[in-house]
């Protein structure tokens, strides 16, 4: 497997370890995980978000989602019964999941729903107002206008 050296990306900038941190997870992240179960990221609005899973099966009690260090893992295990069911066919998939999503700063999971066979997790992003940015404003000095006067006067002083 080959890598990829990040030394540049860490002399050139500050406080992007996150982002240096989640350029390595996904080049080591194993490319044969699963598409199940499918999802849907939709933008809701500025600062809004909502992520779809297609949990068909599942109960409430059956589903877990948790948020730690920025990552959303969402997963699921059947509780199987006691009688085993016989299939003529099974496209409905019983299988354990875990599906995780890198959560941006900021963001942060408000609320989930489960209707329909869908799992709706609502996002949004609120940045601090010490984070937001901020206009600066530029003080105009008279020195250095008192300072090129004092120069003009004493250069005619010096010549008469």
């Amino acid at each position: 497997m080959n890598t990829i050296d990040l030394t540049p990306l860490y002399r050139n900038s500050v406080g992007f370890d996150r982002l240096a941190s989640l350029i390595d997870n996904a080049l080591t992240t194993d490319t044969k995980t699963s598409g199940y179960p499918p999802y849907n990221i939709e933008v809701l609005g500025e600062n809004n978000y909502t992520i779809s899973l297609a949990v068909a099966g599942f109960s409430q009690e059956e589903l877990d989602i948790q948020v730690e260090k920025g990552v959303l893992t969402v997963s699921g295990s059947k509780q199987h019964t006691q009688e085993e069911r016989k299939y003529l066919h099974q496209g409905i998939p019983d299988q354990a999941f875990e599906r995780k999503f890198n959560l941006a700063d900021y963001v942060e999971v408000t609320g989930a729903d489960l209707a329909n066979g869908l799992l709706n997790i609502n996002l949004v992003k609120e940045i601090p107002e010490t984070m937001k940015p901020k206009k600066i404003s530029i003080n105009q000095s008279d020195k250095s206008l008192t300072h090129r006067e004092e120069k003009l006067i004493n250069n005619k002083e010096k010549t008469a």
